[in-house]
């Protein structure tokens, strides 16, 4: 509920978080009018945040907001996408670029299964759980995280 009124027209937040992970890249016309009118025809020389934790951080506020089926679509609408997408190809940290590769996979990914809709509430066993904390730590080393 909270996240669909952060991302409703009301409050609008999604342009001002995908905005510092924005870059000056050109865009083919059709992906630059899908995004919201903030995050277009930005200027060649528009920078990046230049602090990797913030674009982690920003990051991973949106991948709260993509908890739930509605607020994953308000993500996909407001032209998140294209613009991870080059953050993506442009990162040079591997620890962003992982955050980055994650949220990707949200949104490109298949809605979970029914019961499963919102991914906040969804029950990890705690050896899954473990599991996953496991593998994580071992990304982290090999990518000099």
């Amino acid at each position: 509920e909270d996240h669909e009124w952060l991302l409703s027209e009301e409050v609008d937040i999604l342009p001002f978080l995908l905005l510092p992970l924005a870059g000056p890249e050109e865009l083919p016309e059709e992906e630059m009018e899908a995004l919201p009118p903030d995050l277009q025809y930005l200027p060649r020389d528009k920078q990046r945040e230049e602090e990797p934790d913030i674009r982690k951080m920003l990051l991973e506020a949106i991948m709260l907001l993509t908890a739930t089926q509605r607020g994953r679509s308000l993500v996909r609408a407001g032209g998140a996408y294209v613009v991870l997408r080059e953050l993506h190809g442009w990162e040079p940290r591997a620890h962003v670029r992982a955050a980055c590769e994650r949220l990707i996979q949200v949104l490109i990914g298949d809605e979970p299964p029914p019961g499963m809709e919102n991914l906040l509430e969804v029950s990890i066993p705690e050896e899954v759980e473990q599991q996953l904390r496991r593998l994580d730590r071992e990304e982290e080393e090999q990518r000099g995280g």
